[in-house]
Protein backbone atom coordinates (compact mmCIF):
# COMPACT_ATOMS: atom_id res chain seq x y z
CA UNK A 1 0.00 0.00 0.00
CA UNK A 2 1.11 3.26 -1.14
CA UNK A 3 0.77 7.13 0.80
CA UNK A 4 -1.96 7.85 -1.52
CA UNK A 5 -3.76 4.17 -1.23
CA UNK A 6 -3.26 4.33 2.49
CA UNK A 7 -5.10 8.22 2.71
CA UNK A 8 -8.07 7.18 0.69
CA UNK A 9 -8.29 4.14 3.18
CA UNK A 10 -8.19 6.49 6.32
CA UNK A 11 -10.37 9.29 4.63
CA UNK A 12 -12.93 6.59 4.12
CA UNK A 13 -12.96 5.76 7.81
CA UNK A 14 -12.60 9.18 9.27
CA UNK A 15 -9.19 8.41 10.39
CA UNK A 16 -6.75 10.63 8.41
CA UNK A 17 -5.11 12.01 11.23
CA UNK A 18 -2.90 8.35 11.82
CA UNK A 19 -0.66 10.26 8.82
CA UNK A 20 -0.56 13.16 10.97
CA UNK A 21 3.51 12.63 11.22
CA UNK A 22 4.31 10.83 8.54
CA UNK A 23 6.96 13.58 7.20
CA UNK A 24 8.92 13.11 10.83
CA UNK A 25 8.89 9.30 10.41
CA UNK A 26 11.93 7.67 8.59
CA UNK A 27 11.73 5.58 5.44
CA UNK A 28 11.54 2.50 7.72
CA UNK A 29 9.19 3.62 9.77
CA UNK A 30 6.52 5.27 7.15
CA UNK A 31 6.77 1.86 5.54
CA UNK A 32 5.76 -0.33 8.94
CA UNK A 33 2.87 1.86 9.00
CA UNK A 34 1.47 1.93 5.53
CA UNK A 35 1.97 -2.04 6.27
CA UNK A 36 -0.53 -1.57 9.57
CA UNK A 37 -2.39 0.72 7.83
CA UNK A 38 -3.23 -1.98 4.91
CA UNK A 39 -4.03 -4.80 7.68
CA UNK A 40 -5.97 -2.56 10.02
CA UNK A 41 -9.57 -3.43 9.84
CA UNK A 42 -11.36 0.54 10.45
CA UNK A 43 -14.43 -0.99 9.94
CA UNK A 44 -14.53 -2.41 13.76
CA UNK A 45 -14.55 1.14 15.00
CA UNK A 46 -17.91 1.95 14.18
CA UNK A 47 -19.88 -1.01 14.82
CA UNK A 48 -18.22 -1.32 17.78
CA UNK A 49 -19.75 2.14 18.92
CA UNK A 50 -22.92 0.10 18.07
CA UNK A 51 -22.06 -2.74 19.71
CA UNK A 52 -21.83 -0.78 22.95
CA UNK A 53 -25.24 -0.89 23.35
CA UNK A 54 -25.92 -4.24 21.16
CA UNK A 55 -24.63 -7.04 23.41
CA UNK A 56 -27.34 -7.75 25.53
CA UNK A 57 -28.53 -11.45 26.79
CA UNK A 58 -31.35 -12.88 25.80
CA UNK A 59 -33.53 -15.29 27.99
CA UNK A 60 -30.60 -17.45 30.03
CA UNK A 61 -32.67 -21.08 31.34
CA UNK A 62 -30.23 -23.82 32.37
CA UNK A 63 -27.95 -26.26 30.46
CA UNK A 64 -27.83 -29.53 31.77
CA UNK A 65 -23.88 -30.69 32.23
CA UNK A 66 -22.21 -34.33 31.71
CA UNK A 67 -21.04 -35.06 35.35
CA UNK A 68 -18.33 -37.11 37.03
CA UNK A 69 -20.50 -40.18 38.16
CA UNK A 70 -21.93 -40.67 34.11
CA UNK A 71 -18.54 -40.14 33.03
CA UNK A 72 -16.85 -42.40 35.09
CA UNK A 73 -19.37 -45.20 33.93
CA UNK A 74 -18.85 -44.70 30.27
CA UNK A 75 -15.35 -43.97 30.57
CA UNK A 76 -14.10 -46.71 28.79
CA UNK A 77 -16.34 -46.49 25.88
CA UNK A 78 -15.50 -42.56 25.28
CA UNK A 79 -11.91 -43.14 25.82
CA UNK A 80 -12.10 -45.68 22.88
CA UNK A 81 -13.65 -43.54 20.64
CA UNK A 82 -11.77 -41.06 21.21
CA UNK A 83 -8.16 -42.37 20.92
CA UNK A 84 -9.60 -43.96 17.54
CA UNK A 85 -10.31 -40.30 15.83
CA UNK A 86 -6.64 -39.15 17.43
CA UNK A 87 -5.04 -42.18 15.81
CA UNK A 88 -7.26 -41.28 12.68
CA UNK A 89 -5.52 -37.58 12.89
CA UNK A 90 -8.85 -35.80 13.15
CA UNK A 91 -8.04 -34.07 16.20
CA UNK A 92 -5.52 -30.81 16.43
CA UNK A 93 -4.73 -29.03 19.97
CA UNK A 94 -4.59 -25.25 19.85
CA UNK A 95 -3.06 -23.28 22.12
CA UNK A 96 -3.60 -19.57 22.96
CA UNK A 97 -0.59 -17.65 24.05
CA UNK A 98 -0.22 -14.45 22.88
CA UNK A 99 -0.18 -13.02 26.74
CA UNK A 100 2.52 -11.54 28.25
CA UNK A 101 3.46 -12.05 32.50
CA UNK A 102 3.05 -8.74 33.02
CA UNK A 103 0.74 -9.57 35.99
CA UNK A 104 3.54 -11.91 37.00
CA UNK A 105 5.76 -9.26 37.09
CA UNK A 106 7.35 -10.43 33.86
CA UNK A 107 8.11 -8.83 30.68
CA UNK A 108 8.21 -11.99 28.83
CA UNK A 109 5.35 -14.23 27.32
CA UNK A 110 3.06 -15.66 29.94
CA UNK A 111 4.13 -19.50 28.65
CA UNK A 112 7.79 -18.60 29.31
CA UNK A 113 7.14 -17.95 33.43
CA UNK A 114 8.83 -20.57 35.58
CA UNK A 115 6.77 -22.33 38.09
CA UNK A 116 9.20 -24.15 39.70
CA UNK A 117 10.82 -24.55 43.06
CA UNK A 118 13.72 -27.29 43.38
CA UNK A 119 13.71 -26.89 39.74
CA UNK A 120 13.19 -24.86 36.45
CA UNK A 121 9.24 -25.85 35.15
CA UNK A 122 7.81 -23.17 32.62
CA UNK A 123 4.07 -23.06 31.41
CA UNK A 124 4.65 -24.43 27.90
CA UNK A 125 6.30 -27.44 29.27
CA UNK A 126 3.45 -28.01 31.37
CA UNK A 127 1.05 -27.76 28.88
CA UNK A 128 3.12 -29.68 26.40
CA UNK A 129 4.14 -32.44 29.04
CA UNK A 130 0.02 -32.55 29.75
CA UNK A 131 -0.32 -33.49 25.84
CA UNK A 132 2.10 -35.76 25.49
CA UNK A 133 0.73 -37.69 28.03
CA UNK A 134 -2.17 -38.49 25.08
CA UNK A 135 0.61 -38.79 22.26
CA UNK A 136 2.05 -41.49 24.29
CA UNK A 137 -1.29 -43.59 24.86
CA UNK A 138 -2.39 -43.14 21.35
CA UNK A 139 0.88 -43.19 19.82
CA UNK A 140 0.14 -40.66 17.61
CA UNK A 141 1.63 -37.34 17.12
CA UNK A 142 -1.50 -34.37 17.72
CA UNK A 143 -0.77 -31.26 15.29
CA UNK A 144 -0.49 -28.67 18.12
CA UNK A 145 -1.10 -25.11 16.41
CA UNK A 146 0.35 -22.13 18.60
CA UNK A 147 -1.45 -18.74 18.45
CA UNK A 148 0.83 -15.64 19.55
CA UNK A 149 0.77 -12.06 19.22
CA UNK A 150 2.52 -9.28 17.70
CA UNK A 151 3.97 -8.57 21.03
CA UNK A 152 5.52 -12.07 21.63
CA UNK A 153 5.76 -13.97 18.46
CA UNK A 154 9.66 -13.45 18.35
CA UNK A 155 10.24 -14.29 21.77
CA UNK A 156 7.70 -18.05 21.88
CA UNK A 157 8.61 -19.45 18.65
CA UNK A 158 12.67 -18.73 20.15
CA UNK A 159 12.08 -20.00 23.61
CA UNK A 160 10.28 -22.97 22.45
CA UNK A 161 12.78 -23.91 19.60
CA UNK A 162 15.57 -23.31 22.30
CA UNK A 163 13.78 -25.91 24.69
CA UNK A 164 13.22 -28.50 21.46
CA UNK A 165 10.07 -27.81 22.15
CA UNK A 166 10.42 -29.76 25.57
CA UNK A 167 10.30 -32.83 23.93
CA UNK A 168 7.25 -32.11 21.41
CA UNK A 169 7.75 -33.46 17.28
CA UNK A 170 8.45 -30.16 15.83
CA UNK A 171 7.12 -31.49 12.92
CA UNK A 172 3.64 -31.12 14.38
CA UNK A 173 3.82 -27.74 16.05
CA UNK A 174 2.82 -24.63 13.96
CA UNK A 175 2.47 -20.96 15.04
CA UNK A 176 0.53 -18.13 14.11
CA UNK A 177 0.03 -14.71 15.14
CA UNK A 178 -3.56 -13.63 16.39
CA UNK A 179 -4.99 -10.29 14.71
CA UNK A 180 -4.72 -7.32 16.26
CA UNK A 181 -7.96 -4.74 16.89
CA UNK A 182 -7.15 -0.90 16.50
CA UNK A 183 -8.06 0.82 19.56
CA UNK A 184 -10.26 4.12 19.70
CA UNK A 185 -11.27 7.32 22.13
CA UNK A 186 -15.11 7.27 23.31
CA UNK A 187 -15.99 8.72 19.46
CA UNK A 188 -14.13 6.15 17.47
CA UNK A 189 -11.00 7.98 16.49
CA UNK A 190 -8.41 5.42 16.54
CA UNK A 191 -5.30 6.28 18.90
CA UNK A 192 -1.50 6.57 18.14
CA UNK A 193 0.67 5.04 19.90
CA UNK A 194 3.93 6.36 18.82
CA UNK A 195 4.20 8.50 15.44
CA UNK A 196 4.36 5.61 13.33
CA UNK A 197 2.40 3.10 15.16
CA UNK A 198 -1.63 2.91 15.70
CA UNK A 199 -2.53 1.55 19.21
CA UNK A 200 -3.87 -2.01 18.47
CA UNK A 201 -5.06 -5.06 20.81
CA UNK A 202 -5.53 -8.29 20.22
CA UNK A 203 -9.02 -9.04 18.94
CA UNK A 204 -10.02 -11.29 21.64
CA UNK A 205 -9.89 -15.27 22.63
CA UNK A 206 -13.37 -15.68 19.83
CA UNK A 207 -10.73 -14.29 16.80
CA UNK A 208 -8.45 -17.21 17.26
CA UNK A 209 -10.18 -19.25 14.38
CA UNK A 210 -10.39 -15.98 11.85
CA UNK A 211 -6.30 -15.91 12.27
CA UNK A 212 -5.77 -18.87 12.27
CA UNK A 213 -7.19 -18.85 8.76
CA UNK A 214 -6.08 -15.33 8.16
CA UNK A 215 -2.50 -17.48 8.26
CA UNK A 216 -3.56 -20.29 6.10
CA UNK A 217 -3.35 -22.94 8.97
CA UNK A 218 -6.92 -23.46 9.34
CA UNK A 219 -7.09 -24.55 5.66
CA UNK A 220 -3.70 -26.92 5.99
CA UNK A 221 -5.30 -28.29 8.72
CA UNK A 222 -8.59 -28.94 6.86
CA UNK A 223 -6.07 -30.76 3.70
CA UNK A 224 -4.64 -32.78 6.48
CA UNK A 225 -7.72 -34.14 7.61
CA UNK A 226 -8.19 -32.28 11.12
CA UNK A 227 -11.83 -32.49 11.61
CA UNK A 228 -11.72 -31.17 15.63
CA UNK A 229 -10.01 -28.71 17.12
CA UNK A 230 -9.38 -28.37 21.09
CA UNK A 231 -8.32 -25.00 21.95
CA UNK A 232 -6.96 -24.10 25.47
CA UNK A 233 -5.76 -21.16 26.74
CA UNK A 234 -2.22 -20.74 28.29
CA UNK A 235 -3.24 -19.86 31.77
CA UNK A 236 -3.93 -23.77 33.24
CA UNK A 237 -1.07 -25.61 34.00
CA UNK A 238 -2.82 -29.28 35.19
CA UNK A 239 -5.74 -28.71 31.88
CA UNK A 240 -5.78 -32.56 29.77
CA UNK A 241 -5.22 -31.42 26.08
CA UNK A 242 -7.04 -33.17 23.37
CA UNK A 243 -8.54 -35.73 26.52
CA UNK A 244 -9.56 -39.15 24.56
CA UNK A 245 -12.27 -39.41 27.23
CA UNK A 246 -13.39 -35.73 26.36
CA UNK A 247 -13.31 -35.52 22.89
CA UNK A 248 -15.33 -39.00 22.55
CA UNK A 249 -17.80 -38.30 24.76
CA UNK A 250 -18.47 -34.95 22.67
CA UNK A 251 -18.73 -37.13 19.94
CA UNK A 252 -20.86 -39.91 21.08
CA UNK A 253 -23.35 -36.95 22.26
CA UNK A 254 -23.54 -36.25 18.47
CA UNK A 255 -22.80 -32.60 20.01
CA UNK A 256 -21.23 -29.20 17.80
CA UNK A 257 -18.49 -28.12 20.68
CA UNK A 258 -17.83 -29.44 24.13
CA UNK A 259 -16.83 -27.42 26.83
CA UNK A 260 -14.78 -28.66 30.16
CA UNK A 261 -16.68 -27.05 32.94
CA UNK A 262 -15.43 -27.20 36.83
CA UNK A 263 -18.21 -27.08 40.01
CA UNK A 264 -17.56 -23.70 41.12
CA UNK A 265 -15.93 -23.08 44.37
CA UNK A 266 -18.27 -20.23 45.73
CA UNK A 267 -21.55 -18.37 44.27
CA UNK A 268 -19.02 -15.53 43.39
CA UNK A 269 -16.46 -16.91 41.64
CA UNK A 270 -15.22 -15.41 38.61
CA UNK A 271 -15.71 -17.62 35.63
CA UNK A 272 -18.82 -17.81 33.31
CA UNK A 273 -21.19 -20.39 33.53
CA UNK A 274 -22.63 -22.76 30.74
CA UNK A 275 -26.24 -21.96 30.19
CA UNK A 276 -28.75 -21.72 27.05
CA UNK A 277 -29.34 -18.14 25.78
CA UNK A 278 -32.78 -17.92 23.72
CA UNK A 279 -32.74 -22.30 23.36
CA UNK A 280 -28.94 -21.87 22.34
CA UNK A 281 -25.44 -22.87 24.20
CA UNK A 282 -24.06 -19.80 25.73
CA UNK A 283 -21.86 -18.85 28.35
CA UNK A 284 -23.03 -15.98 31.23
CA UNK A 285 -19.92 -14.25 32.99
CA UNK A 286 -20.30 -13.93 36.15
CA UNK A 287 -21.08 -9.99 36.67
CA UNK A 288 -23.91 -10.75 34.43
CA UNK A 289 -25.45 -13.41 36.90
CA UNK A 290 -28.63 -11.81 38.50
CA UNK A 291 -30.33 -12.99 41.91
CA UNK A 292 -32.51 -14.96 40.69
CA UNK A 293 -30.39 -16.47 38.07
CA UNK A 294 -27.94 -17.25 41.14
CA UNK A 295 -30.72 -18.64 43.49
CA UNK A 296 -32.14 -20.78 40.54
CA UNK A 297 -31.71 -24.89 41.69
CA UNK A 298 -32.29 -27.82 39.06
CA UNK A 299 -34.13 -30.91 40.26
CA UNK A 300 -31.79 -32.23 42.72
CA UNK A 301 -31.32 -29.02 44.52
CA UNK A 302 -28.63 -27.78 43.05
CA UNK A 303 -27.37 -24.67 41.84
CA UNK A 304 -29.13 -24.18 38.31
CA UNK A 305 -26.01 -22.22 37.14
CA UNK A 306 -23.26 -24.53 38.91
CA UNK A 307 -20.93 -25.27 35.83
CA UNK A 308 -18.09 -22.60 35.11
CA UNK A 309 -15.90 -22.95 31.90
CA UNK A 310 -12.48 -22.91 32.16
CA UNK A 311 -11.11 -22.16 28.22
CA UNK A 312 -11.28 -25.85 27.05
CA UNK A 313 -13.57 -26.15 24.56
CA UNK A 314 -13.78 -28.78 21.52
CA UNK A 315 -15.22 -27.77 17.90
CA UNK A 316 -16.01 -29.28 14.89
CA UNK A 317 -14.14 -27.44 11.92
CA UNK A 318 -16.76 -27.71 9.80
CA UNK A 319 -18.58 -25.72 12.22
CA UNK A 320 -15.78 -22.87 12.74
CA UNK A 321 -15.76 -22.59 8.87
CA UNK A 322 -19.54 -21.71 8.97
CA UNK A 323 -18.90 -19.00 12.25
CA UNK A 324 -16.06 -17.86 10.24
CA UNK A 325 -18.11 -16.47 7.19
CA UNK A 326 -20.40 -14.20 9.52
CA UNK A 327 -19.83 -11.54 11.45
CA UNK A 328 -19.25 -11.96 15.28
CA UNK A 329 -20.32 -9.58 17.72
CA UNK A 330 -18.31 -7.14 18.75
CA UNK A 331 -17.31 -6.22 22.69
CA UNK A 332 -16.31 -2.76 23.34
CA UNK A 333 -14.17 -2.78 26.86
CA UNK A 334 -12.80 0.41 28.20
CA UNK A 335 -9.43 0.27 28.78
CA UNK A 336 -6.16 2.34 29.73
CA UNK A 337 -5.11 2.96 26.11
CA UNK A 338 -1.43 4.46 26.01
CA UNK A 339 -1.22 7.01 23.12
CA UNK A 340 -0.28 10.04 21.90
CA UNK A 341 -1.37 13.45 23.40
CA UNK A 342 -1.82 16.50 21.43
CA UNK A 343 1.74 17.66 21.51
CA UNK A 344 2.96 14.14 19.82
CA UNK A 345 3.72 12.98 23.38
CA UNK A 346 3.37 9.35 24.31
CA UNK A 347 1.05 9.21 27.78
CA UNK A 348 -0.48 6.58 30.01
CA UNK A 349 -3.52 7.20 31.64
CA UNK A 350 -4.04 5.82 35.16
CA UNK A 351 -7.78 5.71 34.39
CA UNK A 352 -9.61 4.47 31.12
CA UNK A 353 -9.81 6.55 28.18
CA UNK A 354 -11.05 4.58 25.20
CA UNK A 355 -11.95 1.36 23.72
CA UNK A 356 -10.60 -2.19 23.12
CA UNK A 357 -12.70 -4.36 20.98
CA UNK A 358 -12.89 -7.96 20.91
CA UNK A 359 -14.40 -11.01 19.87
CA UNK A 360 -15.09 -13.44 22.40
CA UNK A 361 -15.30 -17.14 22.52
CA UNK A 362 -18.87 -17.54 23.90
CA UNK A 363 -20.14 -16.01 20.91
CA UNK A 364 -19.00 -18.83 18.69
CA UNK A 365 -20.42 -21.82 21.08
CA UNK A 366 -23.86 -19.28 20.51
CA UNK A 367 -23.63 -19.47 17.06
CA UNK A 368 -23.71 -23.50 17.00
CA UNK A 369 -27.43 -25.47 17.71
CA UNK A 370 -25.68 -27.79 20.50
CA UNK A 371 -22.80 -28.05 23.48
CA UNK A 372 -21.69 -30.89 26.07
CA UNK A 373 -20.51 -29.29 28.97
CA UNK A 374 -18.32 -31.91 30.35
CA UNK A 375 -17.49 -31.51 33.90
CA UNK A 376 -13.66 -32.31 35.22
CA UNK A 377 -12.58 -32.68 38.56
CA UNK A 378 -10.97 -28.57 39.55
CA UNK A 379 -8.34 -30.05 42.11
CA UNK A 380 -7.07 -32.40 39.58
CA UNK A 381 -7.66 -30.20 35.99
CA UNK A 382 -8.01 -26.78 36.70
CA UNK A 383 -4.91 -24.83 38.24
CA UNK A 384 -5.23 -21.39 36.53
CA UNK A 385 -2.08 -18.66 37.13
CA UNK A 386 -3.82 -15.05 36.73
CA UNK A 387 -1.91 -13.48 39.56
CA UNK A 388 1.77 -14.31 41.63
CA UNK A 389 -0.15 -14.38 44.86
CA UNK A 390 -3.65 -15.60 46.10
CA UNK A 391 -6.54 -16.48 44.19
CA UNK A 392 -5.71 -18.62 40.91
CA UNK A 393 -1.94 -17.46 41.29
CA UNK A 394 1.47 -18.93 40.97
CA UNK A 395 1.35 -20.15 44.59
CA UNK A 396 -2.43 -21.79 44.39
CA UNK A 397 -1.30 -23.58 41.00
CA UNK A 398 1.92 -24.86 42.69
CA UNK A 399 0.35 -26.47 45.45
CA UNK A 400 -2.21 -28.29 43.16
CA UNK A 401 0.57 -29.64 40.97
CA UNK A 402 2.11 -30.93 44.18
CA UNK A 403 -1.20 -32.42 45.04
CA UNK A 404 -1.18 -33.87 41.82
CA UNK A 405 2.18 -36.01 42.05
CA UNK A 406 4.04 -33.01 39.66
CA UNK A 407 7.74 -32.15 41.13
CA UNK A 408 8.55 -28.85 40.64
Amino acid sequence: MNYQEALAKLKSYGQEHVLMYYNELTKEQQEALLTQIDETDFSILVSGREAATENKKGVITPLTAMQLPEIEAKKEEFRACGLQVIREGKVGAVLLAGGMGTRLGSDDPKGMYDIGITKKVYIFQRLIENLMDVVRVAESWIPLYIMTSEKNHEATCQFLYDHDYFGYNSDYVTFFKQEMAPASDYNGKVYMEEKGRIATSPNGNGGWYSSMYKWGIAQKAIADGVEWLNVFSVDNVLQRIADPCFIGAVLTAGCSVGAKVVKKCAPDEKVGVMCLEDGRPSIIEYYELTEELAAAKDENGDPAYYFGVILNYLFRVSDLETIREKKLPLHVVEKKITCLDENGEQVKPEKPNGYKYEQLVLDMIHELDSCLPFEVDRRKEFAPIKNKTGVDSVETARELCKENGIKL
